[in-house]
């Protein structure tokens, strides 16, 4: 069989239809023969006469099938098809007796009439005028669908996304494409520049065409965002449209000038330079900036002496007492509407914010607790024994398109938080657009607590919040640096202090919790990981594989990369089994028993939280980073059934599984706000922005209480040695500097 094969046949039935994404088992007979065809044909219906591109595949349950890649619709050649087309209830007010009269009467001119005598079909009984000129309106709507899916799909659209591209455009699809085919990298609809601009050259645009350059501009700059840069130097961003385009510099700057005056980007003037925002960034970051100074100055403020004496009695209800550090931070906090508090493990943060919370509660002050990934809440849960929520559910994440790709909250300036403290764990982990959210939520006179570690790796999305709110100067900071006796008995948190100040860790000391597994190729490094998670380290520890070790690593790709772990810890964790089913999609397979994480916020896709059998609460929104396991796998169906760690159970529809990776092995990046038991790392060879000391001071301070590297020694001291920072572009620090003189000014002139 051909790598491509196509065949051409009429659709007999439609047996199976998802209405969300499109995907479609329908029949066809050709040549005497029905086959079985699958794939994202959203449009198909029975009677069409199609055809089809793709390949023959063997499914393990359902036998030969006909995997769809691109198809194209005819009107049914036969009486019959007619038909079964006029009936299939795809023409809203024709059924299939009203088909069964329309055949009868027009015959063979069925099609011609209802598109080009439509006054006609008032003849047949149970048919209005005004109802026939609706039904050759619907039907003429059909045929510029079909042509619009052609076209799209000529120019190697697949037809889900071209689907979608028509639900956006309808009628105008063709008009608008040819128009100006970058609109489609612009739409939100799956469309990146690139096939835009092959689009584009294949319809013969001139490459210096102001959509294209505009496009390419905006494309630039979103691949900055994706690189964590909420501006970039106007050098920088010229250079790299110049590379991508090849554009003569005047048609560059003509473009980035009509974009300004189109407020699509900002450029903004500062001591260093001239700096390019996506405006969405600038209005963000500016908005950031502006709240952080109100808050820091109009909060409610607590006297002296009410707050020493709640304060006291929030220490006579510790275990322990607190270290002189700690107590002026806990004063400073009653004097301040902003404050940070970092520092590194075991320097008594937990311990600080428990003390807070008692001193509030203690001036009937109303608490809320924040982090932003779903595993960093229940930890702050667990060691305040209060209610921690992450941001976004905190919030009250509401979605706003069928794409996902936009989000609003439930409480912003309208619909304040009712608190008077908020605290947010595991800043460095929260980006600038989520911060926008949270402060558009932070009431007037609330105080604002921010506790992380300046130290671990920034946030995956753009911004490096914590460390430009710390570098400003503005706001108070307390940095927390003892480290406190029962913290010192841990390898784990005395070697995370010695990586960050450059120091090489001790490994392998007996009765400790750091140990090195010397192994010196990559092969052998995998194998002796997958042996410690199934065999070694559950014997020893006395624990289990799944629950309570973790491995993480720098790198995505080979063999001890996520792709690479993943699937040799699969094979030995949940191997293969007739008990268990299983999905494919895009090259992983899902196995019920998996590991999984969420790569992507969802804010639309629905959960429940039940207890023997009874749903408790249900809600909508799984975001990045939240684990689980599969518990479940509908074949049929193709849904796929998550309980994620916080007992959210969640129904993935096959289309919405590119959103789950397999998560026995995780990056490190990815592990950010998490904390496991056990953490096993590779440690051997990579690229330097890989393997670099904060990387490698993240994943150490994962570990609650078992750290096992698994390399070279020698590895282990370049990534200490290698200190390179992650170089983001961003202006919050110097803004936040600027907003709070002027702010400050005013009170003076008063």
């Amino acid at each position: 069989m051909n790598e491509k094969d196509c065949i051409r046949g009429e659709v007999t039935s439609v047996i199976y239809k998802n209405e969300e994404n499109g995907y479609t088992v329908f029949i066809i007979e050709s040549e005497d023969r029905e086959i079985v065809c699958t794939g994202y044909t959203p449009d198909i219906i029975s009677g069409e006469t199609v055809s089809l591109t793709g390949a023959y595949k063997v499914h393990p349950s359902y036998g030969k099938q006909f995997d769809v890649e691109l198809y194209e619709k005819m009107l049914p050649e036969t009486l019959d098809g007619m038909e079964k087309y006029l009936g299939s209830g795809i023409i809203k007010g024709i059924g299939k007796k009203t088909a069964k009269r329309i055949m009868e009467k027009f015959g063979e001119a069925a099609f011609f009439v209802i598109e080009e005598k439509p006054e006609r079909l008032a003849e047949i009984k149970g048919i209005t005028y005004e109802k026939a000129m609706k039904i050759s309106e619907i039907f003429s709507s059909q045929a510029k669908m079909r042509s619009a899916m052609v076209f799209l799909q000529s120019y190697g659209i697949s037809p889900a996304i071209a689907m979608r591209i028509y639900k956006k455009y309808k009628a105008a699809t063709v008009e608008v494409v040819k128009a100006n085919p970058y609109a489609l990298a612009e739409s939100g609809l799956g469309i990146g520049f690139k096939m835009a601009d092959r689009i584009a050259f294949a319809m013969g645009v001139d490459e210096n065409s102001v959509h294209r350059i505009k496009a390419g501009i905006l494309y630039v700059l979103n691949q900055e965002i994706a690189d964590g840069n909420v501006c970039s130097p106007e050098e920088r961003v010229i250079r790299k449209i110049s590379e991508l385009l090849s554009a003569p510099e005047e048609a560059v700057e003509n473009a980035l000038l009509e974009l300004v005056i189109n407020q699509e980007i900002k450029v903004e003037e500062t001591p260093d330079g001239a700096f390019i925002y996506l405006n969405s960034y600038y209005v963000a970051e500016g908005y950031v900036a502006r709240r952080l100074a109100e808050i820091s100055c109009d909060f409610f403020p607590i006297l002296p002496e009410a707050g020493r004496s709640a304060l006291s009695k929030a220490r006579d209800s510790m275990d322990f007492d607190l270290d002189p550090v700690q107590i002026q931070s806990a004063e400073e906090v009653c004097e301040n509407g902003v404050i940070v508090i970092t520092g590194g493990p075991g320097t008594g943060k937990t311990t600080l914010i428990n003390t807070l919370i008692k001193m509030f509660e203690n001036l009937d002050m109303k608490v809320l607790l924040g982090a932003p990934t779903g595993r960093a809440a229940k930890r702050m849960s667990e060691a305040s024994g209060k209610n921690a929520q992450t941001i976004h559910r905190m919030l009250g994440v509401i979605s706003l398109d069928d794409n996902r790709r936009m989000q609003r909250f439930d409480h912003d300036e309208e619909n304040p938080l009712e608190a008077d403290v908020i605290i947010i764990d595991e800043m460095s982990m929260v980006d600038l657009m989520l911060m926008q959210s949270l402060l558009r939520a932070v009431p007037e006179g609330a105080r604002l607590i921010l506790v992380g570690d300046a130290d671990q790796l920034p946030s995956v999305g753009a911004g490096m919040v914590l460390k430009d709110i710390i570098s400003s100067g503005i706001l108070k900071v307390v940095k927390l640096t003892k480290i406190f006796r029962q913290a010192e008995e841990s390898a784990i948190v005395t070697n995370a202090h010695k990586i960050i100040h450059g120091e090489y860790p001790v490994l392998n000391q007996k009765g400790k919790d750091f140990y090195l597994v010397k192994r010196s190729y990559m092969e052998d490094v995998q194998q002796v990981i997958v042996d410690l998670v199934k065999n070694r380290l559950p014997a020893y520890l006395n624990r289990d594989s799944f629950a309570d070790i973790q491995v993480i690593t720098p790198m995505r790709k080979g063999t001890l990369g996520v792709e690479g772990l993943n699937l040799a810890l699969q094979k030995a964790l949940n191997p293969k089994s007739r008990d268990k089913n299983e999905i494919s999609v895009k090259g992983t397979l899902f196995r019920e028993g998996d590991k999984v994480m969420q790569v992507k916020n969802n804010y639309s896709i629905e959960w429940r939280v039940s207890d023997d059998g009874l749903i408790k609460e249900y809600g909508a929104g799984v975001f990045n980073g939240d684990c689980g396991v599969i518990e479940a796998i509908d074949d049929e169906d193709e849904i796929v059934t998550v309980v994620f760690d916080d007992n959210k159970t969640v129904e993935y529809e096959s289309s919405q599984l590119e959103e789950l990776e397999l998560s026995y092995a995780v990056t490190i990046h990815k592990s950010q706000g998490s904390e496991y038991p056990i953490v096993v790392i590779p440690v051997l060879t990579g690229p330097p922005m890989l393997m670099s000391r904060s990387l490698l001071y993240t994943a150490v301070t994962r570990a609650k209480n078992f750290v096992v590297i698994a390399g070279r020694e020698e590895s282990i001291h370049r990534m200490v040695d290698n200190n390179s920072q992650i170089e983001r572009f961003s202006c919050l620090a110097q803004r936040i500097k600027n907003i709070y003189a002027l702010l400050t000014a005013g009170d003076e002139n008063k």
